[in-house]
């Protein structure tokens, strides 16, 4: 019996079945392009168009809330139909996931979406960071009381503390800042300095990806962003696409940075930007956001637990989301935490190899245990017979 794995996550949308290699990767959006004024691109269709300038999105999510379902249904109807998954409804148990704190409305309109429209089998609505560490839990050689999982994604990063796989409600804490603060900051920041860039969102995060990384010593990487010349190892040229000649924007290799563009190519010069922007994650005071930084919202959540557990909290820890692949992440993560803790206390952070896609791996872990489909599952009979109510009392989300 099948069953599809669906990580929703408000930036992408991780899907396939759980006995798939790897899961297909789908932004979350429907997107409109300039050049192509008849046709609406719905997730991945967007590979197939040739202009990326200026594009429009629409998104089915804002500030990390599913709001607007027609657009996440389109979306949905292109993931479960014919070219992506095929799904059989009738035979299909379905694993969703939802950011925590979700409103209880949304959670109802999901349960009537799965079982009322798409008639599923079966549903388990879950949170991502739950499957990380189910995941983390079931991996892992020696076995580990606690888990705190740091899960920074696309609009927010939550901190959840869990104990013998149960998480910790009253510690969970939330940071409203996420890739797309980064990107939209990036954009500003490219825009008042070189070029205006406020429509091309997603070219900025393709810049982003390229040359951001997470700065270890953020006074000592500005002192060398200042140098001129040979002595600045930071600056960078990133060449633009123009989709005639150059399809994607790529960086230039620090030989042949000059500052300079050849030919009709269009640069930008990346130099502090690299590291001052994945800095938000960090200290969001810095661009007058009244948050709390990662790393503080860690101590924060941990003094709200007893103190027997903080020690084995931090000695476990595992970083999941789309922002673990900025390079240098981890080092900070640790360096920043291990700064604020005892001595005595040890600290571990682990980030997966694909930390995008590991609460997927999780699903696809989950749906083999043989408590899943016995317990953790609502069947389509148990819903039409009890209602939303069943799905409050199984779904511990």
């Amino acid at each position: 019996m099948a069953t599809l794995v669906l990580d929703n996550g408000a930036g992408s949308i991780k899907i396939g079945f759980s006995n798939d290699k790897e899961p297909r990767i789908v932004p979350n959006c429907i997107s409109k392009a300039k050049n192509v004024r008849t046709r609406i691109f719905i997730g991945d269709q967007i590979d197939e168009c040739k202009d990326l300038s200026g594009l429009y999105y629409i998104l089915p999510f804002q500030k990390g809330y599913l709001v607007n379902w027609d657009i996440e249904r389109q979306v949905w109807d292109h993931m479960f139909g014919k070219d992506v998954c095929q799904v059989d409804f009738n035979e299909t148990t379905a694993i969703v996931t939802e950011p925590h704190f979700n409103f209880p409305s949304v959670q109802e309109s999901m349960n009537e979406v799965f079982f009322e429209e798409y008639q599923f089998k079966a549903l388990h609505r879950t949170n991502a960071s739950t499957l990380s560490q189910y995941k983390s839990e079931k991996e892992s050689t020696e076995k580990h009381l606690c888990h705190l999982v740091i899960d920074s994604g696309y609009s927010f990063s939550h901190i959840i503390p869990y104990f013998k796989g149960k998480k910790l409600k009253e510690a969970i804490r939330r940071i409203n800042v996420g890739g797309k603060i980064l990107t939209n900051h990036l954009k500003e920041i490219i825009s008042y300095r070189q070029l205006m860039v406020m429509d091309e969102t997603y070219v900025v995060n393709q810049v982003k990806e390229d040359v951001s990384y997470v700065s270890t010593d953020f006074m000592e990487d500005m002192k060398i962003a200042k140098k001129r010349g040979k002595e600045n190892t930071i600056a960078r040229d990133y060449v633009l696409p123009d989709y005639t000649h150059i399809k994607r924007g790529y960086i230039r290799p620090i030989e042949e940075t000059t500052g300079k563009s050849q030919g009709s190519e269009q640069i930008i010069r990346m130099n502090n930007e690299r590291f001052a922007v994945p800095e938000i994650l960090f200290q969001p005071s810095d661009v007058g956001i009244n948050e709390m930084g990662i790393c503080e919202a860690v101590l924060h959540s941990l003094q709200s637990l007893d103190e027997e557990m903080r020690p084995h909290l931090l000695g476990n820890i595992i970083a999941t989301g789309g922002n673990c692949h900025l390079p240098g992440f981890k080092d900070r993560l640790y360096k920043d935490i291990r700064s604020l803790t005892d001595a005595d206390i040890d600290v571990n952070v682990t980030v997966p190899d694909s930390p995008s896609t590991y609460a997927w791996e999780g699903g696809c872990l989950l749906s083999k245990d043989p408590n899943f489909q016995k317990k953790m599952v609502v069947t389509r009979q148990q819903y039409e017979e009890h209602g939303q109510t069943i799905c409050e009392e199984k779904f511990d989300v």
